[in-house]
């Protein structure tokens, strides 16, 4: 159909095939092709909106799904293609203006195609960085054991990782709740380290219908303590995953998933997800998210620590309110060697850290730094939390408050220090399992694989451990 009328500007009707494909026709008069290009855009715009409707958080979250990632990634290619050829449409429909105008059209047009590219280019990359970062994050519910390899190729020793499997197995019971629960493992494979070991041990359990949320934290030198498959781990919790996954015959389920399913085991509560952060992704997040806020309970003099880096030696930090950058907030969550302090001081810290990391990250501040967030999560976070199902964790996180949050690290009197000339010098941790079936019905109630839902009664603890 030819324009009708005076001629029409061609570098007008680019820039409004630009704006809008079919903008630039419906100028020129061309009608049917102006309907041709512009209801493609149309639908895709109704369909952004309709996500968007439920939150620009929960879209966002919808993106880590890879398969949704990937078809926007196509899309954006497509609708950007598209946008240039309207563009070149309304620019060759253009021939007939006058010399002048037409002098014109080819800068401009030009000028609007490398916009174009740009604009594609880089919401591209961004919905490209969700794919990545969702195809690493989630291991879905049967796939790679997702345990860090032992550093030099070098196994865990096996004096301090026997197993004694003559004890009667304790089988957890099923539950009805919709109690959430993930146990959260902090990976430490830095410098002086011989082994990749679980240095944070951490189970969060959340409630979904009232947002209440329990932390508890696992001193790493808790040993000597049931399995849930039956028998007596003798060595140190922290080695469990490690050991597991070299030892496939005894621990058929892998190294993450054992230590899972044991921490949930002992805690008496089952365990469905699991997550592993390695530490220089946590200090990445610490920093793209603007550091975080906490109040130091004591004053922190570590001469012993090392930071990461090897520049330097010792950590100090006075008590009481103090924003933490990622390199101090990974200090605060790894020092223990200071006066007063120990594994129990740095697994609370750690909770109190998580704990200002998560109000942080539904902030809406933090959606400009989502490209870099989810690159930095991509890097040092797996799960085996179902992808489809984080849009609904985002908002229930979003009621959590440290009013519902209760944090307990499992140190004295739930696990004490045996007498040294029993443990050949070596300093570990035995659980005290009548106190921790105790605590398990206090904070989970009949979820509670100690208590009898049916008569309110407790079960037995766990078999004697020798």
């Amino acid at each position: 159909m030819n324009d009708r009328g005076a001629p029409r500007s061609p570098s007008l009707a680019v820039l409004l095939s630009f704006l809008w494909p079919g903008l630039g026709q419906f100028y020129q008069g061309r009608r049917r092709m102006a309907a041709l290009y512009g209801f493609p855009i149309l639908g895709a715009v109704l369909i952004l909106v309709f996500q968007l409707a439920g939150g620009i958080e929960r879209f966002a979250a919808s993106l880590l799904d890879p398969t949704v990632a990937l078809t926007l990634v196509v899309l954006v290619i497509l609708l950007g293609i598209w946008r240039l050829l309207a563009m070149g449409d309304a620019m060759a429909a253009g021939r007939s203006a006058r010399p002048i105008r037409r002098s014109l059209v080819l800068p401009a047009y030009i000028l609007l195609t490398a916009i174009v590219i740009a604009a594609h280019a880089w919401v591209g990359a961004v919905t490209w960085a969700f794919y990545d970062a969702g195809s690493h994050i989630f291991v879905g519910q049967v796939g790679p054991d997702v345990t860090p390899p032992p550093l030099n190729g070098e196994t865990p020793d096996p004096s301090d990782n026997s197993v004694d499997f003559q004890a009667t197995p304790f089988p957890t019971p099923s539950t009805t709740s919709n109690r959430i629960t993930v146990l959260i493992t902090g990976i430490d494979s830095g410098r002086g380290r011989e082994h990749a070991l679980t240095d944070t041990i951490m189970l969060v359990s959340v409630d979904p219908d009232d947002g209440r949320v329990v932390m508890l934290s696992f001193p790493r030198d808790i040993s000597n303590f049931p399995l849930y498959g039956g028998g007596t781990y003798k060595g140190k919790i922290n080695s469990l995953m490690t050991h597991a996954r070299l030892n496939p015959d005894e621990f058929p389920d892998g190294g993450l998933p054992t230590l899972a399913q044991q921490v949930g085991f002992l805690a008496g509560i089952p365990v469905q997800y699991f997550a592993s952060i390695n530490l220089d992704g946590f200090e990445r997040m610490i920093n793209i998210v603007g550091g975080v806020d906490v109040d130091n309970p004591k004053p922190i003099n570590d001469p012993a620590y090392l930071w990461r880096d090897g520049t330097a030696q010792g950590f100090q930090l006075a008590a009481g309110p103090v924003h933490l950058n990622g390199r101090i907030g990974l200090a605060y969550v790894r020092s223990r060697q200071g006066a007063g302090d120990n594994d129990f001081t740095r697994a609370a810290r750690q909770q109190q850290v998580l704990s200002a990391l998560r109000k942080k990250l539904i902030t809406p501040a933090v959606i400009a730094r989502l490209p870099d967030l989810i690159s930095a999560v991509g890097s040092s976070v797996k799960t085996n939390y179902p992808v489809d199902k984080v849009a609904d964790l985002l908002t229930i996180a979003g009621r959590v408050s440290d009013d519902t949050t209760t944090r307990k690290v499992l140190g004295p009197p739930y696990a004490i220090h045996p007498p040294s000339n029993t443990t050949g010098g070596t300093y570990t941790l035995k659980m005290d399992m009548d106190r921790m079936a105790r605590l398990s019905i206090e904070l989970f109630g009949d979820d509670s694989r100690y208590n009898d839902a049916a008569t309110g009664t407790r079960s037995s603890a766990s078999p004697t451990v020798p």
